[in-house]
């Protein structure tokens, strides 16, 4: 087992559990009747061609040798993995939105395969969500979208698709997929690291020459805040989307990019957030913004599942009073940033963004959290989905929101997803911490509409 998939094992407690997930919304196909869930239900049991990620869990004993080690299993239990749920009425979006969090709260049994769907029925609208949850240990959030895009189809005539959980058609099998020991490719992996690690000296290099020349870097520093202290195991979920023509324009007229944009929104929210509280630091509280590997190796011409993903801090200008100010003071720092990781190896980013996050692995130590200050304030993920509609057998894909991790000293996560012309936002937040966490999405909308009267 790669260490960077062993640490979310390692790291994992009641109080931390360590799956990303995801909550989507479907319209049924015209003409469905009342058996569409059983029938969606039966599709997704159906299948016997399961992908080997989702076969995969800890090794027994799983509180040893399964913290390091992957074994496979050879049937998986359909009614366990594979659940039918309802919301009860009035099937609001904030009867289902209470049911996600109870869900994404909950861990996953490590003496079986490290992932869940539930099929949800009882929306208003009737509209049917399905959430899925896997373990931070089997694969990022990027490559689980990536899974979920292939199994939706751009053709809504379409009834060949296959849930994420099966092989798709035409998709070679993962190679160590036995979970055998393969000793050329441990020996060409070694010696590719053994390179990177010796490339990493003369990166570092140059990335210390350029904080002390520009002086201006963001560093894994950040003031202490009330998001910023131990967490408890209970989670609350809020989820909006928003119309991604509307950011673009903002982007377009203040020459910064999407990403400093959605930057900018979390920012303004998370400051009327803490001014609601009184609790707005005099210091720019800043973000940990994930970077996508994976979709380094996907241009590569590699594939599969595991954690390749690196970090960059960014300033989030939470001190500016000025929406227009803060986005260009966001994107100079996030421009900073990206220079320091370009012409960087991925292992040599994910070995600098392990000294980045380093303080994250004390957390757990008593007072740790409460006596220092956090590296980060917030983690922010964007990650790219599907650009034209989508649909699973008909029906059509109408919500794409991600359940990401919270953490000690993190007590919020923010993470998008872009979906034909929308950008859904998922809020996940410790339940005690984050006190009344769905006005973050009313704010994330006055500091959208901030950012457009500001640059039109």
């Amino acid at each position: 087992m790669p260490l960077t998939d062993s640490m979310f094992l390692l790291a994992e407690s009641r109080e931390h559990p360590m799956h990303v997930g995801g909550l989507q919304l479907f319209v049924p196909p015209e003409g469905s009747g009342p058996d569409y869930v059983h029938e969606l239900l039966n599709v997704f049991r159906a299948t016997d061609n399961i992908a080997p990620n989702f076969r995969k869990r800890p090794a027994d004993p799983v509180g040893s040798l399964g913290n390091v080690w992957w074994t496979y299993d050879d049937t998986i239990d359909f009614d366990y993995h594979i659940r039918h749920s309802a919301i009860p009425k009035p099937g609001r979006i904030r009867e289902l939105l209470q049911l996600t969090s109870r869900l994404h709260g909950s861990l996953l049994d490590r003496h079986r395969p490290l992932w869940e769907a539930h099929v949800v029925e009882g929306l208003e609208d009737g509209r049917i969500a399905v959430y899925t949850k896997i373990h931070h240990a089997l694969i990022d959030g990027v490559s689980a979208l990536r899974l979920m895009q292939k199994a939706l189809s751009e053709d809504p005539a379409a009834r060949d698709c296959l849930p994420p959980w099966s092989i798709q058609p035409g998709k070679p099998r993962e190679s160590g997929a036995d979970g055998g020991f393969n000793p050329m490719g441990a020996l060409r992996a070694g010696l590719g690291v053994a390179g990177d690690i010796a490339g990493l000296a003369p990166a570092s290099f140059k990335i210390v020459n350029q904080i002390f020349r520009d002086g201006d870097i963001t560093l894994p520093r950040a003031p202490k805040t009330i998001l910023n202290g131990p967490v408890g195991g209970a989670r609350r979920f809020a989820a909006q989307s928003w119309e991604i023509s509307r950011i673009q324009r903002v982007a377009r007229s203040s020459g910064t990019t999407l990403n400093d944009v959605v930057l900018a929104m979390v920012s303004g929210a998370l400051r009327n957030y803490l001014l609601e509280h009184h609790a707005l630091p005099d210091e720019p509280m800043t973000a940990m913004v994930p970077v996508s590997l994976a979709l380094r190796d996907e241009s590569a011409g590699k594939e599969g599942g595991g954690n390749a993903t690196g970090v960059m801090v960014v300033s989030l200008a939470t001190n500016r009073d000025n929406g227009g100010t803060r986005l260009e003071e966001i994107a100079y720092s996030s421009r900073q940033a990206k220079k320091m990781l370009s012409g960087l190896s991925p292992r040599q980013i994910l070995a600098l963004s392990a000294l980045q996050v380093a303080p994250m692995a004390m957390t757990p130590m008593p007072g740790f959290v409460k006596h220092t200050h956090p590296p980060f304030n917030v983690i922010v993920s964007n990650i790219p989905g599907p650009r034209k509609p989508t649909y699973f057998n008909g029906a059509k894909l109408d919500g794409l929101y991600p359940v990401s991790i919270v953490t000690d000293g993190q007590a919020v996560n923010f993470t998008l997803a872009s979906r034909d012309k929308y950008l859904d936002v998922g809020i996940i937040g410790c339940r005690t911490n984050v006190p009344h966490l769905q006005r973050l999405l009313t704010h994330l909308e006055t500091a959208l509409a901030e950012l457009e009267q500001s640059w039109g």
